[in-house]
């Protein structure tokens, strides 16, 4: 039995490419300064978004040669930690289908797939819904 989805302030639907724009780093920005105000948040990744938790990821980007003393954290780490940061009060769902479709449905243990006929629940369980991106 699925579990229920919990009540939060703020639904953040990330639809579409992820690296096309600022959609990422707008996304959890938004995200990181609702949770710093103490606010329950849920996203919601459907089409290429659901990459950006892809366990295929690692922890780091590949390396820049032009600077290869520096490590930079894939979107997959930087969620993990967000989420670990915030547990009672952050979740990451990933739409099954989309991620599937995708070659992505091997998501990091921190986020939940969820087939996409259970979108309603997840709108209707928040007091704010914010669609970013497109599909």
């Amino acid at each position: 039995m699925p579990r229920p989805v919990p009540r939060t302030d703020v639904l953040l639907n990330l639809f579409g490419a992820p690296h096309q724009s600022d959609l990422v780093t707008s996304a959890l920005r938004l995200a990181s300064a609702l949770l710093a105000r103490g606010a329950r948040v849920q996203i919601w990744t459907c089409g290429d978004a659901t990459r950006l938790t892809g366990a295929a990821l690692g922890d780091t980007k590949p390396r820049d040669y032009t600077d290869l003393g520096r490590e930079h954290p894939s979107t997959a780490r930087v969620v993990r930690e967000l989420i670990e940061d915030h547990p009672d009060r952050l979740y990451w769902y990933v739409c099954r289908f989309c991620a599937e479709e995708r070659g992505a449905a091997d998501q990091i243990p921190q986020v939940r797939t969820r087939a996409p006929f259970v979108f309603a629940e997840h709108v209707n369980a928040a007091d704010k819904s914010l669609l970013m991106g497109v599909c």
